[in-house]
C-alpha cells in the first residue's frame, strides 16, 4: 500500500472545494503507481498528481533536551474530476 494517511489540515479542506486531496505516501511512490492505487481504492478518476518531499526537521527532547532527527516524508496532492470526492475527507462547506 502506498497511501500512508491523509493530511488533515486548514489548508487541505480548503484544497477539497477545488477538487485536491492531500495525502502522505511512501517515499518510493511513483505518480502512475498512486494513480492506480487512489483509482482502486477509492473508486474515483484522478486527473493529475502533484508529489513534494518535506524536509525532516530537527526537535529537542527529553528531560536532557537532546537533539532528535524527524524523518523526511513524502506528499501526494491529488485533483480528481469534477463532482467527485473522497469520503475520508469531509469538507466543511462555508
Amino acid at each position: 500500500m502506498l497511501i500512508i494517511k491523509p493530511i488533515i489540515t486548514e489548508k487541505s479542506m480548503k484544497d477539497v472545494s477545488k477538487n485536491k486531496f492531500t495525502f502522505i505516501v511512501t517515499k518510493t511512490a511513483s505518480k502512475s503507481a498512486l494513480k492506480k492505487e487512489i483509482k482502486d481504492t477509492f473508486n474515483v478518476n484522478p486527473i493529475s498528481i502533484s508529489t513534494s518531499i518535506l524536509k525532516g526537521r530537527t526537535i529537542r527532547s527529553g528531560a536532557k533536551r537532546t537533539l532528535k532527527n524527524l524523518s523526511d516524508v513524502k506528499k501526494a496532492i491529488v485533483e480528481l474530476k469534477k463532482g467527485e470526492k473522497i469520503d475520508l475527507f469531509e469538507g466543511e462547506k462555508k
